[in-house]
């Protein structure tokens, strides 16, 4: 899932900034994905170490009967000297308008490259793959973290990762399997 909304949704590229809370809506839409996820057998929720993640995760870890587990490989791609920019101020940088129109072969300045981002994203979708548990598991990330994992899933190169939306709140369902990770269900918003 990606995380619920925050006061600067739209207007920052937050990143890995601290004290990125939820706003109101962001909690009821946090409260939201607890009841969709509600007795679905999730046994475990894992969620990136950014707070808006966290802060998604816990009331789905609630409603789920579990605790909820940090883990880095789920955060946030790091902007570098693009964290806590206005999209207004980055749309003026030819950098930001490269990155954005190649992600496969360009990084943020000071920052991690997407393909980064992928792998992270590839291996931990492997481990989760050996864990044999077999319960769903619910994990809280970022909309280009959950992307690049879809990209991967697909085959499709990280120059195509605006051609599908991961909306805030959302849920992106993988089917992990022998034969590789599927994809069942892309950006399911939730509504009340």
């Amino acid at each position: 899932m990606r995380h619920a909304a925050h006061g600067a949704l739209g207007h920052r590229l937050c990143g890995r900034q601290p004290g990125v809370r939820l706003s109101d809506q962001g909690r009821a839409e946090a409260q939201a994905l607890a009841r969709r996820l509600a007795g679905l057998g999730v046994t475990r929720v894992l969620a990136s170490p950014m707070e808006r993640a966290r802060e998604t995760a816990e009331p789905i870890a609630e409603a789920c009967g579990a605790a909820v587990e940090t883990d880095p490989a789920l955060n946030e791609i790091d902007f570098g000297e693009w964290t806590g920019a206005a999209f207004e101020a980055l749309d003026a940088d030819p950098r930001w308008r490269a990155w954005n129109a190649d992600r496969g072969r360009t990084r943020p300045p000071g920052g991690e490259a997407m393909t980064q981002a992928q792998a992270r994203m590839a291996a931990w979708l492997a481990r989760c793959a050996t864990d044999e548990d077999e319960a769903p598991l619910a994990a809280v990330s970022h909309a280009d973290v959950i992307r690049a994992a879809v990209a991967h899933v697909l085959g499709l190169p990280l120059h195509f990762y605006d051609r599908f939306d991961i909306a805030p709140a959302s849920i992106t369902t993988l089917e992990l399997t022998d034969a590789g990770p599927r994809l069942l269900r892309l950006n399911e918003v939730v509504h009340d």
